[in-house]
């Protein structure tokens, strides 16, 4: 756009647009995606909405820029829509494909079809959640669409006037939400869905009319909660749990009804969301859970299940193990690490650098679950014959204790993925084992000094890239040698990728990366912390 020309004004929407929103989307959600982490405290306060709104909106972006011969919005839904993650991604799916159904086939997109289509998107992700709660993401879609649609009554319908109306609509009725959920007064803050659903607006706003609305920032981190909130009359009880979804194929609308029904007796939390493919119909299943396995079997039942992820729920309050239970004993070297362990019940975390780890302390921290049986992670090669010994000693003192040799923490967390304590406690330690097993690890390091590697000679200050401990990528950029590393790792297969990035900047790389490149695989990603590596990524 040269020098004094005015940034132009659509009055219609067309594939052409509908992609530069995408674009805008993911640029957003990515440059928000901490703050509205930090605003999580509803369903859960698990820190990952906006995490998750931003993959969502990454695979639906890189679904519509491979797709060809097909609307726009079509792509940019199925790919959300499979690629969704947790409680908001779904509902954030599930509204651009209620777009999708309405605009997808429409010959012109102006103001009165998009109002339309917003309204009928809102009511439809009211459809796809179980037990909707005003004050939340779906309160803020539905404020946005019914600005629109008093703003085409009022006879103002051009596509400008009826996007900021939306826009503005959704911020209003987000700064509300803590006089509607007890939740998010108690902390201080505004729903995160719904805060990041105005930032979808406020892209739709800057797409049509070249600005993009200039807002108050989102507030900052939240308050500690006072209490956990009541538990729902006829939901299971308060407690941690753990995050259950997968993608559903071989099913009909009966089955899912069916599963529906059946998932919610389960847990809460539930968001079922389904789309065409060309390989037919498939739905994105999201539940909280305390039975995984039961929630996993009701999918079996009605289908297909596929791509399944399990991801631990932040506890109420900090595990600790009883007498006469089991527990494990997980070591970590860096902040973030203790935190993804210690976020599962049951289990207690010894954090301390690789090469500090103190016999005595494992031996202490075994014995201080106070359990009989007790699972030990080391998590790093060279901490093994340490946690050996520690074990040794422990059964000398009359428990039950076990090494899984993880060889890395990507690896301990597959082992607790697969956890059951109401499994016998020699099965339970083999599943774990496998898991472990199961799980391809890496590493993106930078040399300290000359040497040697596998792949020939680095200098120091070379960026290293391990698979299995073997260094196989030497570089001068860590985003490129993660790259060409996730592509050497997966070029074996894989379902799901866990990453956990010591450096942010590195982290939103390798998620860009991987959703460009590898859309279909899932991602998991976790804070490294202070004391990490760049970069900790497992394949599955």
């Amino acid at each position: 756009m040269g020098a004094g020309t005015l940034p132009s004004v659509l009055q219609v929407l067309d594939d052409a647009a509908v992609g530069r929103w995408s674009a805008a989307v993911v640029q957003t959600l990515s440059a928000s995606r901490s703050r509205l982490d930090e605003l999580n405290v509803f369903p859960v306060p698990d820190g990952d909405t906006g995490t998750n709104l931003l993959l969502t909106a990454e695979a639906g972006r890189a679904e519509l820029t491979t797709a060809a011969g097909e609307p726009a919005w079509t792509a940019f839904a199925r790919g959300a829509v499979l690629g969704a993650r947790g409680n908001s991604g779904a509902i954030l799916a599930q509204l651009l494909r209620g777009l999708a159904d309405g605009l997808a086939g429409a010959p012109r997109v102006d103001g009165p079809v998009l109002a339309g289509a917003l309204a009928a998107a809102a009511r439809a992700a009211y459809g796809a959640v179980a037990d909707p709660e005003e004050g939340t993401f779906l309160t803020v879609a539905r404020a946005g669409a019914d600005a629109a649609v008093a703003e085409v009554e009022a006879g103002r319908d051009a596509l400008p006037d009826v996007v900021r109306a939306a826009a503005d609509g959704a911020r209003t009725a987000l700064q509300a939400t803590p006089g509607q959920l007890a939740v998010l007064r108690d902390a201080g803050v505004v729903d995160a869905g719904g805060a990041g659903w105005c930032l979808v607006l406020d892209a739709l706003v800057g797409t049509v009319t070249g600005e993009v609305p200039a807002r108050p920032p989102l507030a900052g981190r939240p308050h500690r909660h006072r209490a956990a909130p009541a538990p729902l009359v006829g939901q299971p009880p308060a407690g941690p749990g753990s995050e259950v979804q997968y993608l559903l194929a071989d099913s009909d609308e009966a089955a899912v009804t069916a599963l529906q029904h059946r998932l919610a007796a389960l847990g809460d939390s539930l968001v079922v969301v389904g789309v065409d493919t060309p390989g037919g119909r498939e739905w994105n299943v999201h539940v909280h859970v305390h039975d995984v396995g039961a929630a996993i079997e009701a999918g079996i039942e009605a289908g297909r299940p596929h791509r399944i992820a399990v991801t631990p729920l932040a506890p109420v309050r900090p595990p600790a193990a009883a007498p006469g239970v089991r527990a494990v004993v997980a070591l970590a070297c860096s902040a973030g690490l203790a935190d993804l362990f210690a976020a599962e019940e049951g289990v207690t975390v010894l954090t301390a650098p690789v090469d500090a780890v103190v016999e005595d302390e494992v031996l202490a921290a075994v014995l201080g679950t106070g359990a009989e049986q007790v699972v030990l992670l080391p998590n790093h090669p060279e901490v093994t014959a340490v946690s050996a010994r520690a074990a040794e000693r422990a059964r000398a003192e009359g428990r039950d204790v076990v090494v899984v040799p993880t060889r890395s923490a990507v690896q301990g967390v597959a082992a607790l993925a697969v956890a059951d304590p109401a499994r016998r406690f020699g099965d339970d330690v083999i599943a774990m084992a496998e898991a472990a097993a199961a799980t391809r690890w890496a590493e993106v390091t930078v040399a300290e000094h000359e040497a040697l590697t596998s792949a020939g000679r680095c200098s120091a200050g070379d960026v290293l890239g391990s698979a299995e401990g073997d260094v196989v990528v030497i570089g001068v950029d860590q985003a490129a040698v993660a790259a060409e590393l996730l592509d050497r790792l997966l070029s074996a297969g894989g379902e799901l990728t866990t990453v956990v990035a010591g450096d942010e900047a590195l982290g939103d790389a390798v998620c860009a990366h991987l959703a460009a490149v590898h859309p279909t695989v899932e991602v998991l990603r976790h804070a490294g912390g202070e004391g990490a590596l760049p970069l900790l990524v497992g394949v599955e």
